[in-house]
């Protein structure tokens, strides 16, 4: 999940063979700028998938309880894991641990099984054939790992998205897990991921100690900005880097504050016994005494840019805009807003704040087709991207490793 230079060596998922015949045995920090205050969220089951179960993600099966099945099953349920997220895939490379037999032991002790899949980006149509064998093979729900490797690709995303859909349908549940402070990201294609026809649940990788921050603002700055692309946010909370269990007792209870909808944890075979117990804990589940959360959205103006302004663009031409979706916010795209704000009777001037986002979220945003598609006995016609696309990531919130 966040350490890329490691993800990219499937080969040393070959002790796995001794987890696959257990298996058949078994069987048997940044101050924000807002647009000011707005409603509270509300919280509760939103979904009714395996993301609505505490879940505990799982790099190699064989280095998670020694590779032992039943000792997973067990741990899981004396800790209140619910859901256990397996990696199915590297790129363009299935996993082996992630099979059928696996699947349906878990399943069979009462467990949802989730799979998940780092990706590049390089070969989008090989990443999507990947994805979806693991859906066959019995996986509750699927999460992509996109991180560095993705930023800027929109038209691989596009191509991602749409061929994995094409693959396992429309309502398969699926989710993004990528970086948690989109404002650090402008060329991030969170647009493609979250948008129509890809993801429907988020998942951030919210891992506060990395960071180099506290539960509290990791909560605060990942939620400000990922509010607007309008799916369920799950948090991602790190046992690695033995962040202390008191540590991990809050940020379960900041889940509850923002909505409560669990969160998982990264990862199963860097979590020790003390940090077990503080997953299991009853008094992680009540919200924090005295919070008061306040539900704002990212304000957006002339000399704005990123993939933020390329979502407000697709709401503004679902809305009826004449204008080119480019992540760049100029002189066109401010009219844009004056008129939009002007027509639902909000203060005509070129800034999208809080009420304007409101506004603008009720529109199903325009699907732009970033990988055009081929005109018969013609040449492929090249990718498009946004302008936005270029730009450098303004920080690593989660720092890369190569």
């Amino acid at each position: 999940m966040i350490l890329p230079r490691q993800k990219k060596h499937p080969l040393l998922a070959l002790p796995l063979v001794l987890a696959t015949l257990l298996v058949a045995a078994f069987a048997g920090g940044a101050a924000a700028e807002t647009g000011g205050a707005g409603q509270v969220e509300t919280g509760g089951n939103v979904s009714n998938s395996a993301f609505d179960r505490q879940g505990m993600w799982v790099w190699y099966v064989s280095r998670s309880e020694g590779g032992s099945i039943g000792a997973i099953v067990a741990r899981a349920k004396r800790n209140d894991v619910g859901t256990v997220y397996v990696k199915s895939g590297d790129g363009g490379s299935y996993w082996s641990q992630f099979n059928r037999g696996l699947v349906n032991a878990l399943h069979g002790a009462g467990l949802s099984v989730c799979a998940w899949q780092f990706v590049y980006g390089d070969a989008p149509l090989a990443e999507a054939r990947v994805a979806a064998a693991t859906v066959k093979r019995g996986a509750d729900c699927f999460a992509i790992d996109a991180e560095a490797d993705y930023e800027g690709k929109y038209a691989a995303a596009d191509r991602y998205v749409r061929a994995l859909r094409a693959r396992v349908g429309e309502t398969f549940p699926i989710s993004l897990a990528a970086f948690p402070y989109v404002d650090y990201h402008p060329s991030f294609p969170y647009s493609v991921f979250l948008g129509p026809g890809g993801a429907t649940y988020n998942q951030p990788q919210m891992y506060w100690k990395t960071i180099g921050t506290s539960v509290r603002t990791v909560y605060e700055h990942t939620y400000l900005y990922n509010r607007i692309y309008g799916h369920p946010i799950y948090p991602i909370g790190q046992t690695y880097e033995a962040p202390g269990s008191a540590s991990i007792r809050l940020f379960r209870r900041f889940a509850a504050s923002y909505g409560g909808l669990p969160p998982s944890w990264w990862s199963w075979q860097e979590t020790n016994g003390q940090e077990w117990g503080a997953l299991g804990a009853d008094s992680a589940l009540q919200p924090v005494t005295g919070y008061r959360l306040e539900v704002v959205h990212p304000l957006l103006k002339r000399k704005s840019s990123g993939d933020m302004v390329v979502w407000a663009q697709q709401h503004l031409v679902a809305a009826g805009a004449d204008l080119p979706v480019t992540g760049l916010f100029g002189r066109q795209t401010a009219r844009a807003v004056r008129l939009f704000k002007e027509e639902h009777g909000l203060p005509a001037n070129g800034v999208i704040d809080t009420d304007t986002w409101n506004a603008l979220l009720a529109y199903t945003p325009v699907r732009v087709q970033w990988a055009r598609r081929a005109r018969p006995n013609a040449r492929a016609l090249p990718a498009r991207r946004p302008l936005s696309a270029d730009l450098p990531a303004k920080a690593y919130e989660i720092p890369t490793k190569r």
